[in-house]
């Protein structure tokens, strides 16, 4: 095992794999926690899609020696307000509390993630719960054109849907996840982050107790890799058009990340940005619009999107490519500014959320292998200048981008 205490930010290396990171915040009363397990869609077995998003629902009903109704009781009882949920690479497991209250919420959590129940009596309204929440994409356009979005882009398996299919979920039965736990829920890999007012000493002592006798190798992992840029159509009877683009850019762990994160708040952050400003603003073309970036581990890429009629859908598309190819000229001081400000905003913000930074801790993690106080945030985002931003700039590609759109085809395509 080892650790690692800088000023802000305390890592423990467990010898089974497992990293604890932890931020104090002293002046706070409360502690969330934020755990991540490599544990997704993109890991899912072939023909069992979905079985991620299921054990994701099934493992809060009953734990140790707790049924479901019992274990919720006393988490509730503790004053412990949980979440989570399963994504493409991982699976979330979330949890806040009273700082005091963590010698007690703590062995509970543990025993969620590694003796759940998973009773027979529980295995199918938790399956049922994931097929209704497949079913409601239907409902909601924009989701709908994400997932097809991802599905597109990726040639690996990060186009799959964290909802899983149809099929892959009415396949599963209560053995089948059981046996998809005990291979894929492992400690290596797993974060277990931590932000708020608790002691180092406490929370690296209750991590070794309930955690350092745990065994397991991860669940093999494909590197990203995407399809050939192109268009691509999803039909669908709605009076709107989704759209959708995405292209490969920087990943987090690239010296010019944070050139490029402002770029991209100078393209789409709030009303004064460029595509708001030129798209909805100036043209009246959308009711919705934006571009943000997206990482999985080891690969970055930027994507776009908006919402509109059929009739304003290829205009649309056309001066959303103009936007992001004309950001290659540069952009100006104050939208430099404006776009800094913007970003130093949200982390003064996120240092005041235990949540959000205990968040933020396994996602860094997860994303760039270390994680980032946010003082070295700050420091990034306001040192750079015009020209490091406009160089950065000059010299990118003309980006080739993947474009999807979710609507009736008739008169735009």
């Amino acid at each position: 095992m080892s650790s690692t205490v800088t000023e802000n930010i305390r890592l423990h290396k467990l010898e089974n794999g497992l990293t604890l990171v932890y931020e104090p915040m002293p002046w706070l009363r409360s502690l969330s926690m934020s755990v991540l397990l490599p544990v997704g869609s993109i890991n899912d077995p072939v023909g069992e899609e979905g079985s991620a998003n299921v054990l994701s629902e099934w493992l809060g009903r009953g734990a140790g020696e707790l049924g479901s109704r019992e274990f919720n009781d006393r988490l509730e009882g503790l004053g412990v307000r949980r979440g989570g949920g399963a994504g493409r690479e991982a699976m979330s497991v979330s949890a806040s509390m009273l700082a005091q209250e963590l010698p007690n919420a703590f062995p509970l959590l543990a025993d969620m993630l590694r003796r759940p129940q998973l009773s027979d009596a529980e295995f199918a309204s938790s399956r049922e719960l994931a097929i209704q929440e497949l079913a409601s994409l239907d409902d909601s356009p924009g989701q709908k054109l994400g997932e097809a979005l991802n599905a597109h882009f990726f040639s690996s398996a990060h186009g799959r849907s964290p909802y899983g299919t149809m099929e892959g979920l009415a396949g599963l039965t209560p053995d089948s996840v059981r046996a998809d736990f005990e291979r894929r829920f492992t400690p290596q890999g797993t974060i277990v982050a931590a932000a708020g007012g608790d002691e180092w000493e406490r929370l690296v002592e209750l991590t070794e107790a309930h955690f350092g006798d745990w065994q397991g190798e991860p669940a093999a992992s494909e590197p990203a890799r995407t399809g050939e840029p192109g268009r691509f159509h999803v039909e669908e009877d709605t009076s709107q058009v989704q759209i959708g683009i995405a292209f490969p850019s920087l990943e987090p762990t690239h010296p010019d990340w944070y050139k490029h994160s402002l770029a991209l708040g100078v393209l789409s952050s709030g009303m004064g940005s460029r595509l708001f400003s030129e798209v909805r603003e100036k043209r009246g073309l959308v009711y919705m619009v934006f571009a943000a970036a997206r990482a999985v581990r080891g690969f970055g890429y930027v994507i776009g999107r908006a919402g509109t009629t059929p009739e304003k859908a290829t205009e649309t598309i056309d001066v959303m490519l103009a936007e992001f190819n004309r950001l290659r000229e540069g952009v100006s001081e104050a939208e430099l500014e404006r776009s800094k400000t913007g970003s130093l905003s949200q982390l003064v913000m996120q240092g005041e959320s235990s949540g959000a930074r205990a968040s933020a801790l396994t996602t860094d993690m997860l994303l760039r292998g270390a994680p980032r106080s946010l003082d070295e945030a700050r420091e990034q985002v306001a040192r750079l200048t015009l020209g490091d931003v406009n160089g950065y700039l000059g010299s990118l590609p003309a980006p080739e981008p993947l474009i999807v759109t979710l609507g009736k085809g008739e008169g735009f395509q």
